[in-house]
């Protein structure tokens, strides 16, 4: 898996590009327009000068990596000799098929097709393929070249070395991935974020808190501790019978809505999309322009301290 080819150059194409270049690995990414190419490009080379200021890559390795990284808007000499195809066009299934389409007619029987989405089935992205067996689900998170975890998602036709492949592919860009042991809607992360953000809209709604008393609460109990022990381990930690107890007592008290909010629709109805108009749930005047580059800072800095860990 030396030869990568990333089909998409927004925040998750140019991302896993980096990675993927950062690895060692030649890298072709194709986007439609020059002009996405081009600030891909100033995104990624500003991303890596922020890794080399914080010492986690010489310059010289920074040099090295945007030089493996190849720029086309030509999805014929994108996947050309190609080993893994990362696809992270927009979420337009039509388009996906007939991306795929044009892939399997190309490629060898010997390369993966891999897509980032986390909306469709691989039932769906498959219905048309002539090698289900080699296509499998990479889901990574946004920034991808920052956030540490990729979901593999292997479809009922995808063969086990195809997952195998993938899983030490994803392992040697320094990422940690985990298999689902079977496909289902949202994955685990987005489960449990649905989840926890559900509960989170319904104490707002009930004015038991604010968006930013929820952020602070969070950021500093379940934010400061999940980072190096996950919701399971923590429960350990604090003795089951005291997990036991606690979901005892609230668990029936949750919502159990299948609604999305009212305020939330009206919101979006209003244009409130967040950083994009500049209100959500806070307001921006930069398109979030401060707010992306502190978070991006603070990822860097726990990125790095997770890497020192081991």
């Amino acid at each position: 898996m030396n030869n990568i080819t990333v089909l998409g150059a927004g925040v998750m194409g140019h991302g896993a590009a980096q990675l993927f270049a950062q690895a060692g690995k030649n890298v072709k990414i194709r986007a439609r327009r020059e002009s996405s190419l081009e600030d891909a490009r100033e995104l990624m080379t500003n991303s890596l000068k922020i890794m080399v200021e914080k010492e986690m890559l010489t310059e010289n390795e920074m040099h090295q990596a945007l030089a493996r990284i190849t720029y086309t808007t030509d999805l014929h000499e994108a996947i050309q000799g190609a080993d893994f195809i990362f696809e992270s066009i927009p979420e337009d299934l039509e388009k996906k098929l007939d991306t795929y389409e044009v892939i399997e007619r190309i490629v060898s029987d010997d390369t993966i097709i891999s897509s980032n989405t986390s909306t469709f089935p691989l039932k769906e992205l498959t219905q048309k393929a002539k090698h289900p067996e080699r296509f499998v689900i990479t889901h990574f998170f946004n920034p991808p070249q920052l956030v540490p975890i990729v979901e593999i998602v292997k479809g009922e036709k995808t063969e086990e070395h195809v997952v195998e492949t993938t899983y030490k592919l994803i392992q040697e860009i320094g990422k940690n991935p985990v298999v689902l042991k079977k496909e289902i809607s949202g994955f685990i992360v987005n489960r449990v974020q649905v989840a926890m953000l559900r509960e989170a809209f319904y104490l707002m709604e009930e004015g038991v808190a604010t968006a930013e008393d929820i952020d602070v609460a969070m950021k500093g109990s379940m934010g400061f501790k999940w980072a190096f022990c996950g919701p399971m381990e923590s429960q350990d930690l604090a003795g089951l019978q005291t997990t036991q107890a606690m979901v005892g007592k609230i668990v029936e008290d949750l919502s159990n809505t299948r609604e999305v909010p009212a305020f939330l629709k009206k919101m979006v109805e209003n244009e409130q999309f967040g950083i994009r108009t500049n209100k959500g749930f806070y307001e921006y005047d930069d398109h979030g322009e401060q707010a992306i580059h502190k978070r991006d800072d603070h990822f860097l800095d726990l990125l790095k301290l997770l890497q020192q860990k081991g």
